[in-house]
């Protein structure tokens, strides 16, 4: 698998808040494991595997199966390696609107679940907010309360969005 991804000439004018919008675009979209096609189905991996197609190109590589269950296991956190390899690792307390959040959902689980950060607090934002696929229902965005931000396990960008 490679080290990083490559990414299309075309996504050199992705910005932060062309992401968000790019994310805010697939509310509405049904929740669908493994699915990853705004309108038709996505689960919290599809969105950023979506977005990615829409903003830069053909993603970096094609997921394994994966089992929904936030409760799961799994000594080589996947989810997380994945990101390490495609990603560029934000620190958490830095994360700004257009990054990818990862969250554990208990101290003994592996990161099972990512979301698009859309808005910190800040002027004109007076609450933060993620937009990410909710399980049986829709992607949606969601308050960032003091029970997501506990679970925040690692942030990332991707790597074609300027800074």
């Amino acid at each position: 698998m490679p080290a990083r991804a490559s990414v299309t000439t075309a996504a050199a004018d992705v910005d932060r808040a062309r992401v968000v919008a790019a994310a805010r675009r697939w509310i509405g979209t049904p929740y669908r494991h493994q699915a990853s096609l705004r309108g038709v189905g996505c689960d919290c991996l599809g969105l950023v595997r979506g977005l990615w197609r829409e903003l830069a190109g053909d993603e970096p590589e094609p997921p394994p199966p994966y089992r929904p269950d936030w409760a799961e296991t799994d000594p080589t956190e996947r989810l997380l390696a994945a990101a390490e390899r495609h990603l560029r690792p934000v620190p958490i307390d830095q994360a700004r609107p257009g990054d990818i959040l990862l969250f554990r959902m208990s101290p003994d689980a592996c990161v099972k679940h990512c979301a698009v950060l859309s808005a910190t607090v800040g002027p004109g934002a007076p609450d933060p907010r993620i937009v990410h696929a909710y399980w049986g229902r829709a992607v949606v965005e969601s308050w960032l309360g003091p029970w997501w931000r506990r679970r925040r396990a690692a942030a990332f960008a991707f790597p074609f969005v300027n800074e």
